[in-house]
């Protein structure tokens, strides 16, 4: 945000990311700690939110802004922050013009599901905005949120034989981490007590104000929604996680549920993982968008979804074990999507399969260098008979090196790497980027 704040090209900045993800909050704390002096306009319920957008004469919404707060907004010193501005008619078509007549002023909005709840007879300003995306708290930041700097920092550099020291301890972080999730509110609230049940509560409540979000459609369509929502676990329960329009109900086709699966992609609440048929750049060239694995996209609210037993997860390696691996799975594309904006990922990951045939790499990530095909084990049981078939002989004459996330101490066996499982998120924002580590 410091660097849209300083670019002498910024446009009105829209804010993305699921309900709850903590994008209100940043952006106040931006706006306090960054500008001079900050407007902010909570567009829910707001008559006179309503009325400002009743044309696009950016000159007199200014006007009465400043009437209202009492304030000057002051082209580089101000801060105007629209939230939940899809609520109000004409709220995001605004930001075309505030692009193009002022240009200079700092203008952030957010909002849960933008752009999806836009309505028909509104246009989307494609163009005039710039879009950032805020994911929930990866692993690395709930270590901070803990108060272990110094040992995010070990993490983050890279130092295998300096982490063969903090094994244990990131383990036992890691197995905090599968049942709070990255929800900043579900963390805080850990952090405060170590209370099992007052973060289960707040994940429940964050999980009763998505099925609300759900009910805001058609009756044909929130049924859709909510079975597929519903089905979720099941389907990562399964060995082959590829999704099963069946498990949602029987009988079911994927034209009837494909706008509702799209509709939970958009609202940043899941993840879909298409196949790819070749690991050759760029894999979007070789997806199956018909063929795909669907992932929560934080794996605490995961674990409240599914039911899972806080003392499973808490204590001994229930989390890691159970479930056929799910959490880890899910961990792991959570970890990788969070860097899914930058220069570091490419804006899509995929997994392979093939057809009457076993062999499946869990993911294969377009990195900044190289395409990385990458197997997630829940526990220290590793054997990689599918990974090391995918590298060494389904597609020997590529350039590949895989990689294995497991519970095992860093281990380079040429064609492939093994990694911690806590170390995800520091590997790959290194070795997408092509830095050797």
């Amino acid at each position: 945000m410091l660097e849209w704040k300083n670019s002498p090209r910024h446009k009105p900045l829209v804010l993305l990311g699921a309900r709850q993800v903590g994008k209100t909050y940043i952006l106040k704390e931006f706006g306090k700690k960054e500008f001079d002096n900050f407007v902010y306009v909570n567009c829910h319920n707001n008559p006179f939110a309503t009325s400002l957008f009743s044309d696009f004469n950016i000159n007199r919404i200014l006007y009465q802004l400043e009437q209202d707060n009492e304030c000057s907004i002051i082209e580089g010193k101000t801060l105007l922050f629209f939230d939940e501005i899809q609520e109000v008619k004409n709220g995001i078509p605004a930001l075309k013009y505030f692009c193009e007549d002022k240009r200079e002023l700092h203008v952030v909005v957010a909002g849960s599901m933008l752009g999806i709840s836009l309505r028909e007879d509104e246009s989307y300003p494609v163009g005039k905005i710039d879009n950032l995306r805020m994911y929930p708290m990866t692993f690395d930041e709930f270590l901070m949120a803990n108060g272990r700097e110094r040992l995010a920092k070990t993490l983050r550099n890279l130092k295998w034989d300096e982490l063969s020291i903090h094994h244990e301890t990131l383990v036992e972080y890691l197995r905090q981490y599968y049942f709070t999730g990255g929800m900043p509110e579900a963390v805080s609230t850990w952090i405060e007590g170590h209370n099992a049940q007052k973060t289960r509560s707040v994940q429940r409540a964050i999980l009763s104000t998505y099925f609300g979000d759900m009910g805001k459609h058609t009756k044909t369509e929130v049924e859709r929604i909510r079975m597929i929502w519903n089905s979720i676990p099941s389907q990562l329960a399964k060995e082959n996680k590829k999704f099963i329009f069946g498990a949602v109900k029987k009988g079911a086709r994927a034209a009837e549920y494909e706008k509702s699966i799209q509709w939970l992609a958009d609202s940043g609440l899941i993840y879909k993982v298409c196949r790819i048929s070749k690991p050759e750049e760029p894999l979007k060239f070789y997806a199956d968008n018909s063929i795909f694995k669907v992932f929560l996209h934080d794996v605490g609210l995961l674990a409240c979804l599914c039911g899972a037993r806080s003392s499973e997860m808490l204590l001994g390696m229930g989390a890691f074990t159970e479930f056929k691996g799910a959490f880890t799975e899910n961990y792991v594309m959570n970890q990788i999507k969070s860097l899914e904006d930058t220069d570091i990922i490419a804006d899509e990951i995929f997994y392979y399969s093939k057809d009457n045939s076993p062999l499946e790499v869990d993911f294969v990530v377009q990195g900044g260098k190289r395409v990385i095909p990458t197997e997630v084990k829940a526990e220290e049981n590793v054997r990689s008979k599918s990974l090391s078939t995918f590298v060494n002989y389904e597609f020997a004459s590529y350039p590949l090196k895989a990689l294995r996330c497991s519970m095992l101490p860093y281990a380079d066996q040429q064609w492939m790497e093994n990694i911690p499982l806590y170390a995800v998120e520091a590997f790959f924002s290194k070795e997408g980027i092509g830095i050797e580590v």
